[in-house]
């Protein structure tokens, strides 16, 4: 008995060491963390259609004289920033956007958008139409503004008030 007494002193000491964890293990290196990438700038804000940027500042003015009669749109500090003026003799009208541009002149309407031809003049650039051309119509019936464009000058968008149709209809009796 004495022999199975001392075995049962002796097996809790030989389980001990099965007790213990296995050796630690040298650890294997952590990947190198990736960079953070940045977030993408935002995209540039798309450009606005014209007809939904603000009015040019501004007013209207209308004269007539034995040559013929003008509208001029002036800023409020008097600045001349486009003619539209009737040449009686000719029937011509002429559209002049103050300032040193180059190119057609771009007139947008409601109805549309038309290129004419311009020449630099003294008072900046010129387009001369006849008194019967169709976009003339679609610049005095724009719904409320129209827009006048040169290459190397502000878009000018200015409000189709009385003034402009009462210059074509002068051109045209």
């Amino acid at each position: 008995m004495r022999l199975s007494l001392y075995a049962a002193a002796i097996a809790p000491l030989l389980l001990l060491p099965s007790c213990v964890g296995a050796p630690e293990q040298p650890s294997a290196p952590s990947p190198a963390r990736a960079p953070t990438p940045r977030p993408a700038p935002p995209p540039p804000p798309a450009p606005v259609e014209w007809r939904y940027r603000p009015a040019t500042p501004g007013n209207w003015s209308y004269a007539a004289d034995d040559a013929g009669s003008v509208a001029a749109f002036a800023a409020p500090g008097g600045g001349m920033q486009l003619t539209i003026r009737c040449d009686n003799a000719t029937r011509l009208v002429g559209v002049t956007r103050a300032g040193a541009g180059q190119g057609p002149l771009i007139v947008r309407t409601s109805y549309g958008a038309a290129s004419w031809p311009s020449v630099v003049s003294t008072s900046g650039m010129a387009a001369t139409r006849a008194a019967s051309d169709p976009v003339l119509d679609q610049i005095a019936y724009s719904r409320g503004r129209f827009a006048i464009e040169v290459a190397g000058l502000d878009m000018l968008i200015l409000p189709s008030w009385g003034e402009v149709g009462r210059v074509i209809e002068d051109c045209r009796r």
